[in-house]
């Protein structure tokens, strides 16, 4: 844990960040804080300034809109992120996806580990690499432990589009983008994923480009 000092820095760019209102901007691959990932969070902004930052981090991960967030994409260090999904999607894609409603949560020191052996393939994105998509084979259960925003304790199995939200975000904050897990060949723009790749699995995609799937 450090000393007041050595956090000093760090709450302050938070408050500088802050001090605009509204949405936080995007930092966007390329930015060597993506591939920093985040310092365990031991209280470095204090109860009331987390509790902002957490809001902050709401309010821009629904203006995106996306489903969820890590702080080092609004250039903040440290292993916090929220998730949210509200999942209004088509009932053919909610089967194939396993994509049900996730409520707002907030990660702090978040761990996932793989929970059996399946694995699952879709289009992923993220906010931090924009216009584009590819697919990425993930575990299609994982069991989560870290923290809430309170300090809480949590430890809790994810399956379906959650735990890819889940290992997403976390992958976040060990310095890992999406695109390192992907399939290169699937990489598309969001026009070509609306226009070809639609369908609810990317069994089409993996033929046509020729990509392999679990």
């Amino acid at each position: 844990m450090g000393t007041a000092n050595d956090r000093a820095p760090l709450a302050e760019r938070v408050e500088q960040l802050l001090a605009e209102g509204g949405p936080l901007p995007l930092v966007t691959a390329g930015d060597p804080v993506l591939r920093r990932g985040g310092e365990p969070y031991d209280g470095q902004l204090g109860p009331a300034l987390l509790a902002r930052f957490v809001e902050a981090l709401r309010v821009t991960m629904r203006a995106a809109p996306g489903v969820g967030l890590a702080a080092p994409q609004v250039g903040v260090g440290l292993r916090i992120a929220v998730i949210e999904d509200p999942a209004p999607v088509p009932e053919e894609v909610r089967v194939a996806r396993g994509r049900v409603p996730l409520p707002f949560r907030v990660l702090v020191n978040p761990v996932y580990e793989p929970v059996g052996t399946a694995r699952a393939a879709f289009y992923e994105g993220c906010l931090s690499v924009p216009g584009y998509q590819a697919v990425v084979a993930r575990a299609a259960e994982v069991r989560l432990t870290g923290q809430d925003e309170h300090g809480r304790a949590l430890d809790e199995v994810f399956h379906g589009w959650p735990a890819r939200i889940v290992q997403h975000e976390t992958d976040h904050l060990d310095g890992t983008l999406y695109l390192d897990r992907a399939e290169t060949r699937s990489l598309a723009t969001h026009q070509a994923v609306a226009e070809h790749w639609s369908q609810p699995t990317p069994e089409r995609a993996a033929r046509s480009l020729g990509f392999d799937l679990p």
